[in-house]
């Protein structure tokens, strides 16, 4: 089955339940959700982190990303960019880079902010651009989708978002973006994996 990885950092939680809507996505469009999430940073985060977090799902690894057929990320908005943690981790794959281990696989992006000018579509650019370097295919939101129309809270074409206002969780429009973002990167993913391997360039 595919798989589509997403990895997510979420303090106060409702990243994480931005992250399972997009599971929900993922899955209702036929392939496999695999939530991760990625450890705080510290002054002292050189050292190794726990192996596992206190609660939720495990820590994001390599192996993870380099085994997916696609990726999503999540991260609150802080002063409009992805949270530190996120970007720790994206910080290590220089590996994969090198490798081209990404390149040509599907991502898509969500984050939550705590106000309506609070910086979620430039922290969605901002998570994207890791994802450009790797070679990875970008994926939004188009506005054939209704609730982007609809929505006066957490939406965007460059990914689906939340906008915590009066802490009242995901708005219904927040929820079917998200689950759509999921199930359109799965849907891409899927099609891809069908796909016959291309034939090599014939050389001279």
């Amino acid at each position: 089955m595919v798989e589509i990885l997403i990895v997510y950092y979420s303090k106060k939680g409702s990243t994480a339940e931005l992250a399972r809507q997009v599971a929900r996505g993922v899955e209702a469009a036929g392939a496999q959700a695999t939530l991760r999430t990625v450890p705080p940073v510290s002054a002292g985060n050189e050292a190794a982190p726990k192996a596992l977090p206190d609660a939720g799902p495990p820590y994001a690894t390599l192996a993870d990303l380099q085994r997916a057929d696609a990726l999503i990320l999540g991260s609150p908005t802080r002063f409009g960019n992805m949270a530190a943690p996120l970007k720790y981790f994206l910080d290590g794959t220089a590996s994969l880079w090198l490798s081209g281990a990404l390149a040509g696989k599907p991502a898509a992006v969500f984050t939550s902010t705590q106000t309506m000018h609070g910086g979620q579509e430039s922290t969605l650019l901002s998570m994207q651009l890791p994802l450009l370097h790797h070679g990875m295919l970008l994926m939004g939101l188009p506005y054939t989708e209704p609730a982007l129309n609809d929505t006066r809270s957490g939406g965007s074409p460059y990914g689906a978002s939340h906008v915590e206002v009066g802490n009242i969780g995901l708005t219904a429009d927040e929820t079917t973006l998200a689950q759509n973002l999921g199930r359109r990167v799965a849907q891409l993913a899927i099609r891809l994996a069908a796909a016959p391997a291309a034939d090599p360039a014939p050389r001279g």
